[in-house]
C-alpha cells in the first residue's frame, strides 16, 4: 500500500492529466460533449446555463452539493478540491456580490483552469487558493458552508479532513459534501494504487464517514440523498482505468492497472450494490 504522500501525488498527476483531456470523473457517463457528465451528476440545464464550457465539462463530480441547500446572500462558502470550478461559480451566484467562495486545490493545473473560469464568468467574489484539505490555508471559525464534490474520498487522512471542518466553519456554519461511499471493499480493491483515482479505492462506507464527522465534532451528522450505482456505471469506473481516458475520466495514463476484462468483471461483481453517491450533512454546534 502507497503511503500518504504518494497517494497524493498519483491523484494530483492523474487529475492534472484529466484536466488537460476534458474529462470528468466518477461520472460513468462520457463527457465529451458539454454537459453530459454535469448533469448526470445531478446539475440542471438551468445549473450550467451561463456558466464557462471549460467548468462544465471538466465537472469532476458525484453530485450536486449546492442542490436544495439554504446557502443565503452574503455567505462565506469554502469548497474542498475545487477542481475546474463549476462549484464556485454555482456559489458565487448563490452568496451575491456582498458574500465570498473559497477553493481549495492541491493541481496547480486545476487552479489555473478555475482561475480562467472565475474571471470567464466575471464574479469577483471568487479566490482558490492551493493547499491540502487536510491542512486548509483558512482561518478558524471563518466560513458559513463547506462543501465538496467527490474529492474527500480521495484522501488518505479523512480524519484530518473532518477536523479541518470543523476548525474552519462558523459555529452554526454547516456541512454539505457529495461524496462516494462503499460497503465491505474488498482489499484487493482498497489496496490498488490505481483505484484511488476511480473515487472507489479511497472510499469509505457511510456509517464510517457519519461516525469520522461526529468524532471531529460535529452534530446533525445524515445522509440528505444517496443513490446506488449500477453495475454499468461502476464498470465505467473501472475501464477508465483501461482505457486511460474518460469512460469517468478519472484514470488517466493507467492502462495496466486491469488489462483482463474477466477481473473487471469480478470487480464489478463484487462491489455489486455496494458503491453509492451520497450527499452527506453536517453543522457546527
Amino acid at each position: 500500500m502507497p503511503d500518504n504522500e504518494q497517494i497524493r501525488t498519483h491523484v494530483a498527476d492523474s487529475y492534472a492529466k484529466a484536466v488537460t483531456r476534458g474529462t470528468g470523473c466518477c461520472c460513468g457517463d462520457d463527457a465529451t460533449t458539454r454537459g453530459v457528465a454535469a448533469q448526470w451528476a445531478g446539475y440542471s440545464v438551468g445549473d450550467t446555463e451561463g456558466l464557462p464550457n471549460d467548468a462544465v465539462i471538466n465537472s469532476f463530480g458525484c453530485g450536486n452539493p449546492l442542490a436544495f441547500s439554504e446557502v443565503k446572500e452574503g455567505q462565506t462558502v469554502l469548497d474542498l478540491g475545487s477542481g475546474a470550478g463549476i462549484d464556485l461559480l454555482l456559489a458565487a451566484r448563490k452568496v451575491g456580490s456582498s458574500g465570498q467562495v473559497i477553493g481549495i486545490d492541491m493541481t496547480d493545473e486545476m487552479i489555473a483552469a478555475a482561475n480562467r473560469n472565475i474571471a470567464a464568468s466575471g464574479h469577483r467574489n471568487v479566490e482558490v487558493r492551493k493547499g491540502l484539505i487536510e491542512k486548509l490555508p483558512v482561518e478558524d471559525n471563518s466560513v458559513d458552508w463547506v462543501i465538496s464534490n467527490c474529492v474527500i474520498n480521495l484522501s488518505p487522512e479523512k480524519d484530518r479532513v473532518f477536523a479541518e471542518i470543523n476548525r474552519v466553519l462558523k459555529p452554526g456554519g454547516q456541512m454539505r459534501v457529495s461524496d462516494i461511499v462503499v460497503d465491505d471493499l474488498p482489499d484487493w480493491v482498497r489496496t490498488n494504487e490505481h483505484l484511488y483515482n476511480t473515487c472507489i479505492a479511497g472510499a469509505i462506507s457511510e456509517q464510517d464517514y457519519l461516525q469520522g464527522l461526529r468524532d471531529a465534532g460535529l452534530t446533525d451528522v445524515r445522509v440528505a440523498e444517496t443513490l446506488t450505482y449500477q453495475p454499468s456505471q461502476v464498470k465505467a469506473l473501472f475501464v477508465s482505468e483501461v482505457d486511460g481516458d474518460c469512460g469517468c475520466g478519472c484514470g488517466c495514463g493507467s492502462a495496466d492497472a486491469f488489462d483482463d476484462p474477466a477481473v473487471i468483471d469480478q470487480a464489478v461483481q463484487d462491489l455489486a450494490g455496494k458503491v453509492r453517491s451520497s450527499i452527506i450533512v453536517a453543522k457546527k454546534g
